[in-house]
């Protein structure tokens, strides 16, 4: 480390400065650091070696610059460490859970496993596939998203354009409420009403329904959102010209905040489709394909995985994994779909 970086150069503002691999370097001393004093200490949990790494780095960055730098770069880089630390404490078991549902899924995951169904193969037996289950899911949810892709975006509408007074704070607060129900109680609710008093049966339709009462909530905040982010000077030139309000919503607004709106679209979609407790109460389940999301029980992702823990079996615990690992990758492609759809409707700004 050369005088020249650490000592202030004549007739400068600026004190002395840690090279840009300081940071770099704590780590790695802390992490080495770490491994050694849990070593020593008999720690074999590689969390307790890692806690330890991280106060270590945050301690040394801290105590380096304070010396060299002075009290308030040291404040500003411990703050900096201690975001480093929270990010990876948070990163860690996502990529573990990521690591762990490739490794095991991949066992049976295959063309055969993604186009054939359980149908005749029991359930200690190797075989079968998931093409029943993720005929079911595709259905249920996609038929969730139909009714509350309208509802969604046409109460947010109202709340944002035309809102005034009790019914719109009425309408508010029953949105806040719906958006913290847990989904068993939505399942509950259907379960009551559609197979229980108007005695429907179970069916995949009836999935939908459980899932549409969680997804309109999340419609409605993310439309509602894009919405205000619309400038009133569009709103205010439109109607200048004499275009009526319906009009100016239809032509102006809803195109501006339209890639926006899709985005939470999908994100509501992403994240009804791994719900289990709704499709437990009203879908059933079965191990032959049903096609009928309007008849009949029905399989869908998140009800295989759980029955094919629950069988207790070798190839069972496989291709529960696998379906696992599909319901994770399905969830990934509809986000990285918002994220590009977001990207491609985003305002352009000229130079």
């Amino acid at each position: 480390m050369s005088n020249a970086t650490l000592s202030p150069q004549p007739g400068s503002l600026r004190g002395a400065t840690l090279p840009k691999w300081f940071a770099w370097a704590v780590a790695a001393g802390s992490l080495a650091l770490g491994y050694a004093v849990s070593a020593v200490a008999g720690l074999n949990s590689d969390i307790q070696w890692a806690l330890i790494a991280a106060v270590l780095f945050v301690v040394g960055s801290y105590a380096v610059s304070a010396k060299v730098e002075g009290a308030r770069q040291a404040k500003d880089r411990t703050a900096t460490s201690l975001v480093w630390v929270a990010f990876l404490l948070a990163v860690t078991p996502l990529a573990s859970l990521l690591w762990e549902t490739a490794e095991r899924g991949v066992k049976v995951l295959d063309g055969y496993f993604l186009t054939h169904s359980m149908g005749v193969v029991g359930d200690a037996e190797p075989g079968g596939g998931i093409y029943h289950a993720l005929l079911g899911t595709l259905e249920q949810v996609g038929l969730a998203a139909l009714i509350s892709v309208p509802v969604g975006v046409l109460t947010a509408i109202y709340l944002v354009e035309y809102g005034r007074g009790r019914l719109a704070k009425a309408v508010t607060f029953f949105v806040d409420v719906m958006t913290g129900i847990p989904s068993i109680v939505a399942g509950l609710f259907i379960l009551s009403l559609w197979v229980l008093i108007l005695d429907m049966g179970p069916s995949g339709f009836a999935g939908s329904l459980a899932l549409s009462i969680l997804m309109i909530p999340v419609v409605v905040r993310s439309t509602e959102e894009m919405l205000k982010l619309v400038p009133n000077e569009l709103r205010e030139a439109s109607l200048a010209l004499g275009v009526p309000k319906w009009r100016t919503i239809l032509k102006v607004v809803l195109p501006t905040s339209l890639g926006g709106i899709i985005t939470g679209v999908m994100l509501a979609i992403a994240r009804i489709t791994g719900e289990t407790a709704p499709v437990l109460l009203l879908v059933w389940g079965t191990d032959f394909i049903n096609a009928n999301p309007f008849q009949d029980p029905q399989e869908s992702l998140p009800m295989y995985i759980y029955l094919q823990f629950g069988a207790g079996s070798d190839p069972a615990y496989d291709r529960a994994w696998a379906a696992a690992l599909t319901l994770i990758g399905f969830i990934m492609i509809l986000n990285l779909l918002a994220r590009g759809i977001a990207r491609w409707k985003a305002p352009k700004t000229g130079r």
